[in-house]
């Protein structure tokens, strides 16, 4: 690509109401649960605030949160010192606004981009990240494939959620 095309490609690229987002918001309402999108006054203003669980989703890009192992997470051949250190810098933004958060006593759920995009993996996701907001348990995760293969994963520590329609 010339960097007039790159350019013109990556200004594209929508950063609110995206269709993993919308995906996840019309399973989540389907489901009974009420939220916020995209809330401000949160750190990182989380895609999905549900007050009443005290919990926030986060619905990452591959390519944008550097989603190590994902088929979608690639490097641009061009300019790469750039893209790494952006990516680098969003990572570090997402862990911090994780710790801001949890440290406020939110549960922080992270859903990657990958799992929502193929139905594949669709369903199950949907229905672990359900399980995860109505649980009990006070925990933060992220959801679908990580690095190492497993298709399904709760990291309990993991750095990384309420809106109404």
């Amino acid at each position: 690509m010339t960097p007039e095309q790159r350019s013109r490609c990556m200004a594209a690229i929508k950063g609110k109401d995206t269709k993993p987002e919308k995906i996840v918001r019309k399973y989540l309402f389907s489901r009974g649960l009420r939220y916020r999108v995209n809330n401000r006054k949160l750190p990182g203003s989380p895609d999905i605030v549900l007050k009443k669980y005290k919990t926030v989703v986060f619905i990452d890009g591959c390519f944008w949160h550097g989603h190590e192992g994902c088929k979608y997470y690639r490097l641009p051949k061009t300019n790469v010192d750039f893209w790494r250190h952006k990516i680098a810098m969003n990572i570090a933004r997402d862990y911090a606004n994780g710790v801001d958060l949890r440290l406020a006593g939110w549960k922080v759920i992270r859903v990657w981009e990958c799992d929502i995009k193929t139905k594949v993996n669709r369903e199950a996701t949907l229905e672990s990240l359900y399980q995860e907001i109505i649980g009990t348990e006070h925990r933060s995760g992220t959801y679908g494939s990580i690095p190492n293969g497993t298709s399904i994963a709760a990291e309990p520590n993991f750095p990384y959620g309420d809106k109404k329609n």
